[in-house]
């Protein structure tokens, strides 16, 4: 049997090199951070504040409508979406809600803006392709809970470091569905457009893209389902919203209020992925 301690090997200091990487990063752009956390907040305020003064019963009612057309007129979402959401206002979690929507909108939003060029951009070139595989497959096994550090670090507490860490949780299925989107176009539809002498943008987005389109929605459902599993994770760095009444209930031990902030959370989470999905088979 081999005796590592005959060939003894020094500890790396990976800690304090990471340490080390994030102090200077802070303090070098600690201007950038501190606009970036002003601006998102007032910004987010901002949005949660507009959805707060439309009156709740109007906007449970549009969600519905909303929810009768997209569901090609049938009343179970509707129907959903009406108990939901009036349980939520029951429960006096409607501030809440509007500012778990305002964090999930936010996140997903910037995640696809992101996320959508670079995966068109790693379809089509393997050395960018070769360098976001390993970086996306860090950022989807990482633990949650390990984006905070850099996030408190970086933007201190509030909504905007809980954006932040929902973004890199939520950015990789949209960059790989856009990529798997693209690439999986028929080599012949690509061809036929070359032949009629398309330039590259026309081929991108009167070809690639349209035909690549139910592949990238379903990587932008599973970004905003991601961004929503986060919410109770960004609560513990100061995002508000219904995740910061379920880790209230957490420490207080009260199974009741964290049941029904919960379950507020599970009505969000099923009215957007039906909704998202229904618009992506459509």
């Amino acid at each position: 049997m081999l005796n590592l301690a005959m060939f003894p090997i020094p500890q790396l200091p990976v800690a304090a090199w990471v340490e080390s990487a994030t102090n200077w990063v802070t303090v070098t752009f600690s201007g950038l951070f501190d606009i970036i956390q002003n601006g998102g907040t007032a910004f987010m305020n901002g949005i949660t504040n507009l959805l707060l003064l439309v009156p709740p019963f109007a906007m449970i009612l549009f969600i519905a409508i909303v929810a009768y057309f997209a569901s090609k007129r049938r009343l179970s979402l509707s129907a959903f979406a009406l108990v939901g959401l009036g349980y939520i206002l029951n429960q006096g979690l409607w501030a809440e809600l509007m500012n778990t929507v305002t964090l999930v909108f936010v996140s997903s939003i910037i995640s696809i803006l992101i996320g959508v060029p670079l995966g068109i951009w790693s379809a089509k070139n393997t050395t960018v392709h070769n360098i976001l595989k390993p970086l996306l497959d860090f950022m989807q096994t990482m633990p949650a809970f390990v984006y905070l550090i850099p996030a408190v670090a970086f933007f201190g507490i509030g909504i905007v470091p809980g954006a932040f860490a929902s973004v890199i949780f939520a950015l990789p299925p949209t960059v790989r569905f856009t990529e798997l989107g693209i690439n999986q176009i028929s080599k012949e539809l690509i061809e036929a457009a070359d032949a009629f002498g398309s330039t590259p943008r026309q081929k991108l987005f009167k070809v690639e893209l349209p035909l690549a389109k139910s592949t990238i929605m379903a990587g932008i459902n599973q970004s905003v389902m991601l961004a929503l599993s986060m919410v109770v994770t960004a609560s513990m760095i100061g995002a508000p919203g219904l995740g910061r009444q379920v880790l209230t209930a957490l420490q207080r031990a009260s199974v009741g209020s964290g049941f029904v902030a919960g379950l507020a959370i599970v009505v969000l989470a099923i009215l957007i992925d039906r909704l998202t999905n229904r618009f992506t088979n459509k």
